[in-house]
């Protein structure tokens, strides 16, 4: 029964909870259909080949084909030799080539894959008119796959004779946006095209969009060679052999079709035109061309425009409804060769093939423990969609990044929604992403605005139905629920929650919202009013303009002319309040993207990573719910990202209009306020979002300006992968300016990350780059650096790096011919003895060195002392660090006798001079504070007592009551250390 008879002021929004419960019951279960045919004709399952199917093919490979249905099998043909004729060979070939090719989007998963090599069928499920007029509570997919497997029907048995063994020649193959009809039908083409579908002779396959488009009378046989001009020499024969043809009709629901004898006059003669529905129409009354096999495609909506005597067969597309075809999918997608794109890091093969290993495995268990996202995997356009993520965060290697985020999403929804119009039979023609920007997207903003992500039924009464008026938008709303709904929208699983709704995939939320901002669809009344008034006033005003011009010219009053620009005051008013709205889009975007509640979360792409792998640590109870605080920090990213102008040209196909002008006035304005708000100081994550806001912005002018303003970078303790790198390069390249400081600290750097930095570090003056994983391969890399003729680097600090003996011999060569570097960190970096006397020998060609840090590196009395010998005679070095070495009491009294006014150099090595406490004691003890957690506490330990001991027996040694009292006030620091460091408390 048809929703809109059903209700007759309002919706029944029961039916929602019914949805919700259908849904729910669909994503928990857990049977696996699937084959893995490594020998044709083995299965590897228990069940029977007809309700399970994996099909993994070589490129080109063959197949043997399974059991033919007893209606196809063995029948003669008198056309053999057309079957194997050279038209036929040139058909599939044309077939193949078309339906092989692979959209962009495709093409980032390596050049070995293919729709040919690699494919996870969905499960398909028989039904019937009655299950798709008069759904029953029943109907989940756990409760069908909990059926006997004749329920379940494999692509190969569609034609296979009915329970009352009637022959079936005509399939309805329905499902819902996203489920994979479109890319079912591409392989089943492309299977025939290599042989491995032999129970027809001949496949056509049509698109009724196509079709659709046009309205002239055209026959059968001129349409097939208009589409394939091949077929030149088979149509001839068509209706007149025993020719075993397959018709298959993609998208249905594009075509207004009308069965009765009024509307459409039978036609049985494939030589008659008649306009291309007719066409449509005869084939499926099975009046034109009786012999042949017809497979539709269509939206749920759709399926009773067919009615059901001519039909032989529903079978109903399911989706991965089982976590075994997830999981077969994500291996497939994230494993093929090629996938990590090219990089120059010079990682082995063997090295990028584990790391894709471990993200399928990290993958696969998120899905086992995760009901939620093993919800939105339901749809194998959402795995898609998740593939291609991954893809992004973790083999991104190029400057600038190849795509965006917002990219991929915009993307995302042009494979599923490009051209779609909501209803054919609407005569408004409205596009179905317009539709579901007004409205999801509606809904999807003030989840953002209140911090929610579950919805009530009054909250999709609310956004759904509060502004329906007419008989038309109550239909529009029928066929969005039953195509369209459950792409977006999905029961929750969470205990408690289960009748409430959340977004299938949680940034599709973020995404509709910050699009539904754009389009100027969040308005005030007064800006609804005056939008609808200005375009009033605004045609009435030019059409009564030219009356009163050719009145003026036989009645020349004076009123005329003051009418006139009174006309006109209307339109340019409320374009003022148009560009009030534009400055009200830019604010948002400044609010939401500094949001100070949301400083010390993790970084975006941390939390996208998070939210599809799942968290690091301890494993959750599949069903515990974290917590309530809800963050949309991808919100204004998206906002930005929307605006650029490839995504503005993808929605535009989409039906969705951003003009060029509104861009342009929102980039002035965010001027004002999202780059003021960026000088304030930002904690390391919030600049690391802000920087990818810039570049998912794609505004170079923009980028530009807004980075000039960043004079000191801090981004420690974000973890930089190649991506992050990536934006930073791509980001910072905007400009040439001088940055004054970079802080990457504790940032999991490599050399990889380093070699992508190379330009944004030539430009630092101070950079951070402790705590990393820089070895000796960085160092080289570093030495580069160094030695160019455009590094300002003044302030170079390498602590707690493993540069060992082999990175100091790259950093000495770097000493000798570095023109800028005044202060050099090498703390804790396991130089050794033979690493600090390679850098001793250099020293003497360099000359602008001021600050040497060495501590904490294993030096002996030998190295030091050569090491300070060779700083003695240095124009500019006057500092040199070795606290925490191994240097003996007699090296110490040696290193003691040094001088800054007679010497030229100050060695710090110890807390006391002499009888008095050395000045850098405080700093001395501030570095060991700040890194104990990297160090060996067994060691510092040990190093803290002898400090001790040192200064007890100074303090011992003097009689000056002030100098005692120093002492005794360092002795108490360092007690309170050393008891802290027992006590595990550091």
């Amino acid at each position: 029964m048809s929703w809109a008879l059903q209700c007759q002021s309002r919706l029944p929004w029961g039916s929602w909870t019914r949805l919700c419960g259908s849904l729910t019951e669909r994503r928990e279960t857990r049977r696996a259909y699937l084959c893995a045919a490594s020998v044709p004709g083995d299965c590897s399952c228990s069940h029977s080949p007809s309700s399970c199917r994996c099909c993994v093919h070589g490129q080109g490979g063959s197949q043997e084909p399974p059991a033919q249905p007893s209606s196809l099998r063995h029948v003669p043909s008198a056309l053999r030799n057309v079957a194997s004729s050279e038209a036929i060979k040139k058909h599939r070939k044309s077939l193949s080539a078309w339906f092989s090719h692979q959209p962009n989007e495709e093409r980032q998963f390596g050049p070995s894959f293919s729709l040919d090599a690699v494919h996870v069928d969905p499960v398909i499920r028989e039904s019937s008119l009655d299950e798709i007029l008069k759904p029953s509570p029943d109907l989940t997919i756990q409760h069908q796959l909990q059926q006997p497997c004749s329920r379940v029907i494999s692509l190969q048995n569609l034609f296979d004779v009915d329970a009352c063994g009637q022959e079936v020649k005509t399939v309805v193959l329905f499902g819902t946006v996203g489920t994979g009809k479109s890319t079912l039908i591409k392989k089943m083409v492309v299977d025939w095209c290599h042989g491995r579908l032999p129970h027809f002779e001949l496949v056509i396959p049509f698109s009724c969009e196509d079709l659709s488009q046009s309205h002239s009378p055209i026959s059968l046989r001129r349409l097939i060679t208009k589409k394939y001009q091949h077929l030149r020499d088979v149509v001839p024969v068509l209706g007149t052999s025993n020719l075993r043809m397959l018709f298959i009709l993609n998208g249905l629901e594009r075509l207004n079709l009308d069965f009765r004898l009024a509307g459409t006059e039978l036609c049985c003669d494939p030589n008659e035109p008649v306009p291309p529905t007719a066409i449509v129409v005869n084939l499926l009354r099975k009046y034109l061309l009786p012999e042949a096999n017809i497979i539709v495609t269509t939206r749920p909506s759709a399926v009773r425009r067919i009615p059901g005597k001519y039909v032989g067969r529903y079978a109903e597309i399911c989706g991965f409804s089982d976590t075994n075809l997830q999981k077969l999918y994500f291996q497939m997608r994230l494993s093929q060769p090629g996938c990590t794109g090219e990089d120059g890091s010079g990682n082995s093969p063997g090295s990028r093939s584990g790391e894709q290993d471990n993200l399928v495995e990290m993958l696969s268990r998120n899905l086992e423990r995760h009901n939620q996202i093993a919800a939105a995997c339901f749809l194998p356009s959402y795995c898609w969609l998740v593939c291609t993520t991954l893809h992004f965060l973790y083999f991104t290697k190029t400057v600038p990044p190849s795509q965006t985020l917002t990219g991929i999403y915009t993307s995302f929804l042009r494979l599923n929604f490009s051209g779609e119009v909501l209803d054919s039979t609407d005569p408004n023609n409205i596009s179905m992403m317009k539709y579901v920007a007004k409205t999801v997207g509606k809904l999807a903003h003030e989840g953002v605005m209140s911090r929610k992500t579950c919805f009530s039924e009054e909250d999709l009464q609310q956004c759904f139905e509060v502004e329906m008026k007419t008989e038309s938008e109550l239909n529009l709303l029928e066929v969005f629920r039953s195509d369209v709904f459950r792409f977006f929208l999905t029961p929750c699983v969470q205990p408690g929650k289960e009748h409430t709704f959340v977004f299938t995939i949680p940034a599709m939320q973020e995404y509709l919202a910050a699009l539904y901002v754009v389009l100027g669809e969040k308005k005030t009344l007064a800006q609804r009013v005056g939008k609808e008034l200005s375009e009033i006033f605004g045609k009435v005003s030019e059409d009564i303009v030219v009356v009163l011009n050719i009145i003026s010219k036989v009645l020349p009053l004076r009123f005329l002319p003051v009418l006139l620009n009174l006309l006109k005051i209307f339109p340019r008013y409320f374009s003022r309040l148009s560009g009030k709205d534009r400055d009200t889009i830019a604010r948002t975007m400044a609010e939401e993207m500094f949001k100070e509640e949301d400083y010390f979360n993790d970084d975006v792409l941390d939390q996208i990573n998070s939210s599809i792998l799942g968290m690091e640590g301890p494993m959750r109870h599949p069903d515990e719910w974290v917590s309530d605080d809800e963050v949309f920090e991808l919100f204004p990213i998206f906002m930005g990202g929307i605006l650029s102008r490839r995504n503005r040209a993808i929605l535009e196909q989409l039906g969705c209009s951003i003009k060029n002008l509104a861009a342009f006035e929102i980039a002035k304005a965010m001027k004002k306020t999202v780059i003021r708000n960026s000088r304030k100081g930002l904690p390391p994550s919030e600049l690391m979002d802000y920087l990818f806001f810039l570049h998912e912005f794609q505004n170079e002018r923009f980028t530009a300006e807004a980075i000039r303003s960043l004079r000191t970078v801090n981004l420690s303790s974000v973890k930089m992968t190649p991506l992050k790198c990536s934006v930073l390069a791509s980001v910072m390249g905007t400009t040439c300016h001088e940055v004054e400081e970079l802080n990457l600290t504790s940032c999991n750097l490599d050399t990889s990350s380093l070699r992508t930095l190379f330009p944004v570090l030539l430009r630092c003056k101070a950079l951070h780059l402790q705590l990393n994983s820089l070895g000796p391969d960085a160092c080289k890399e570093m030495r580069d650096l160094l030695l160019h003729d455009k590094c300002v680097v003044s302030n170079l600090r390498l602590a707690n790096n493993p540069v060992g003996e082999q990175g100091a011999q790259f950093l000495a060569e770097a000493l000798a011919g570095n023109r800028s570097l005044t202060r050099l960190s090498l703390l804790h970096t396991s130089l050794g003895d033979r690493g600090v006397e390679v850098i001793a020998q250099h020293l003497a060609k360099n000359e602008h060195l001021q600050e040497l840090n060495l501590g904490y590196n294993s030096l002996t009395d030998t190295a030091a002392l050569a090491l300070v010998e060779a700083a003695k005679k240095h124009v500019t070095l006057n500092t040199v660090h070795l606290y925490f070495n191994d240097i003996s009491e007699e090296g110490k009294r040696e290193l003691h006798t040094l001088r800054v006014d007679r010497d030229g150099i100050r060695v710090l090595v110890f807390l006391t001079a002499g009888t008095d406490v050395s000045e850098y004691w405080s700093n001395i003890l501030s570095i060991v504070h700040k890194n104990l957690p990297f160090w060996d506490r067994e060691r510092v330990r040990q190093h803290l007592a002898l400090i001790l001991q040192d200064l007890e027996s100074s303090r011992r040694q003097t009689a000056n009551p002030w100098r005692k009292a120093k002492f005794l006030r360092v002795e108490t620091e360092v007690k309170r250390m050393l008891g802290r460091l027992q006590h595990g408390s550091l």
